[in-house]
């Protein structure tokens, strides 16, 4: 979490300077930092997710829907990376926060050599750990 920080840090600075060459006043620059702030937090937080719902009631969703049901955190750059790449086939996902919820933390846990490792994605009786987003599309009925 420290490193992703850095990054934003960086990416926030980088953005200023581009604004304040490239527009050449400060209220511009600070304009554009906010933009890029607010974005940033967009993509970090929950927002992009549908509502997690509990361990037990995201296993009876999946199972009723035939849909993957898919482990995250918010921050992580790679549960991200799948929700985007899903676009609108992502909102049929059941998505289950492990932070909210430690029967799904421990559910993942017990996949993962006791590592809290995400994107987990349960399809059926099986699993992947970080799976491609053209292989969870995949399996979209």
């Amino acid at each position: 979490m420290r490193n992703a920080r850095q990054w934003v840090i960086a990416a926030v600075a980088a953005v200023a300077g581009f604004a304040l060459v490239n527009f050449g006043n400060v209220a511009s620059s600070i304009v554009i930092m906010v933009l890029v702030v607010v974005f940033l937090l967009v993509l970090t937080t929950p927002v992009l997710y549908p509502r997690s719902l509990s361990d037990d009631a995201s296993r009876v969703a999946a199972t009723e829907k035939s849909v993957p049901l898919i482990y995250w955190r918010p921050g992580c750059i790679f549960c991200l990376r799948l929700r985007v790449a899903l676009l609108l086939r992502g909102k049929k996902a059941v998505w289950t926060n492990i932070r909210a919820d430690a029967a799904a933390a421990a559910r993942v846990r017990s996949v993962n050599d006791g590592n809290e490792t995400v994107p987990t994605v349960f399809v059926g009786t099986g699993h992947r750990t970080n799976p491609s987003p053209s292989w969870v599309a995949q399996q979209f009925v």
